[in-house]
């Protein structure tokens, strides 16, 4: 037995596919792989998101979120103001 046949044979035990017929464990392990390209590609989809809608102003300097600006922009925004007395 190699090692392929080995890891296939453990998969069978573990998962408790060794007590189906041929036609359900096909279904079963299609059923999975089909749950796991699901989970793959939403969560692909989601971190992509995440990267351009965060990630990726924060680490190319867009600055922060809650402001949408940079902070040199938002940091001389405020000594104007701070001169020309809005803060008060």
């Amino acid at each position: 037995m190699n090692w392929v046949s080995r890891k296939i044979h453990l998969y069978n035990v573990t998962m408790g596919l060794y007590m189906l017929d041929w036609w359900e464990r096909y279904l079963l392990n299609i059923i999975i792989l089909v749950l796991l390209w699901f989970i793959f590609y939403n969560g692909s989809r989601m971190a992509a998101e995440l990267y351009d809608g965060h990630l990726k102003a924060k680490l190319l300097g867009g600055g922060y979120f809650a402001f949408g600006g940079n902070l040199a922009c938002i940091s001389n925004q405020t000594e104007e103001m701070s001169r020309s007395g809005s803060f008060n």
